[in-house]
């Protein structure tokens, strides 16, 4: 084995991404290295390299991007529970705790300062890293490593947002605002979770086509002046239990908080940096309704996953739009960003 792996790197000073020769790194305690089989590029790794979203708490000058990374154990350093052994497949948690918040100490509640793979630490985007290994999940031989890699954002985020911020509830109608990569998983999601009807908004057409294709009851043009009209029809008048804002747009959430039943939620999925606002905060208060901020997943739903697709009730064969190898990483950001083929994940190959 070399002594030297290609790495995707931002410089966080620069903003400068480029794929460079680093040193293959070693595992400390109670950590393991892994051999990357496969990594997701996510609009997140856009903002990362255009400046839009920056590290809160990195340490370094330069960081590995990727926080969707599959592969197979390498070698581990001391501490490392029996369980992990060389060769076994797995996939990373995006993120890991910081282990010196209160939270952390006490480790009872969510760590206060979460660590982000590929943000805050080096990620995926290289032929080898390293991990925690409480941050590990093993897969099954049947899985196959692209489709394994988007488990902990591109799904798991959503199947977070419905299942514990937003409390899906079975046959209660659920909006889903935007059907990019987060948005068709969500989709997905719905259907499995038992939401319905499932309603899919999107200015794209290519897009509602797609949410159809992956379950939802009926697509709506955002831009369509009946747009509320034919959501208040398809919910029987009553309005949405759980809308979803995958787009970050301010004006998906006007649109969205429109809509929303008695009771109704609106989870913030999608980031934007602008207030927020709502039109009508006399009916809104009078209808009991709830806007709540929504970020990333807990490492149980990643499992969870990984469970469903294990026993064949998750499909992501379909979320996979195409591979590159490691050295195209910046060709392949690029066609994320100018949504070339309309993408859902693009997947780097070491």
């Amino acid at each position: 084995m070399s002594d030297t792996m290609l790495a995707g790197r931002l410089d966080l000073r620069s903003g400068r991404f480029a794929v460079e020769e680093i040193p293959v790194p070693e595992p400390g305690p109670g950590q393991v290295r892994i051999k990357v089989e496969a990594a997701g590029i996510c609009l997140s790794d856009v903002h990362l390299i255009d400046g839009s979203l920056k590290p809160v708490f990195a340490t370094a000058d330069k960081v590995t991007l990727g926080h969707e990374t599959a592969g197979v154990i390498d070698s581990f350093g001391p501490g490392v529970p029996e369980e992990w052994t060389v060769g076994r497949r797995v996939v990373l948690q995006a993120g890991e705790r910081c282990g010196s918040c209160a939270s952390c100490v006490r480790f009872t509640e969510p760590c206060l300062q979460l660590r982000t793979r590929g943000v805050d630490y080096d990620g995926g985007w290289a032929e080898y890293a390293l991990a925690a290994h409480h941050t590990l999940v093993a897969l099954p031989d049947d899985l196959p490593f692209d489709q394994a890699a988007i488990i902990p954002d591109a799904v798991s985020t959503p199947w977070a947002a419905i299942t514990r911020t937003g409390q899906v509830r079975p046959a209660r109608p659920a909006g889903v605002w935007g059907a990019g990569g987060l948005g068709a998983h969500a989709v997905q999601l719905l259907r499995l979770a038992g939401a319905a009807p499932i309603i899919a908004i999107d200015p794209l057409p290519a897009a509602r086509q797609r949410a159809l294709d992956f379950g939802a009851d009926l697509a709506v043009d955002a831009m369509d002046p009946e747009a509320h009209r034919k959501i208040l029809a398809a919910t029987g008048g009553h309005g949405l239990d759980l809308a979803l804002d995958m787009a970050g747009v301010p004006a998906v959430r006007e649109q969205a908080a429109r809509c929303l039943a008695l009771d109704g939620r609106l989870v913030l999925v999608g980031l934007h940096p602008a207030p927020l606002t709502i039109s009508d905060s006399i009916g809104f208060s009078f209808k009991q309704q709830r806007i709540l901020g929504h970020y990333g997943s807990q490492p149980g739903h990643v499992s969870e996953l990984v469970e469903l697709a294990r026993l064949h009730r998750l499909d992501l064969g379909r979320s996979i739009s195409g591979t590159l190898p490691l050295a195209e990483a910046a060709a392949g950001v690029e066609r994320l960003q100018k949504k070339e083929g309309d993408p859902i994940r693009l997947i780097l190959v070491p």
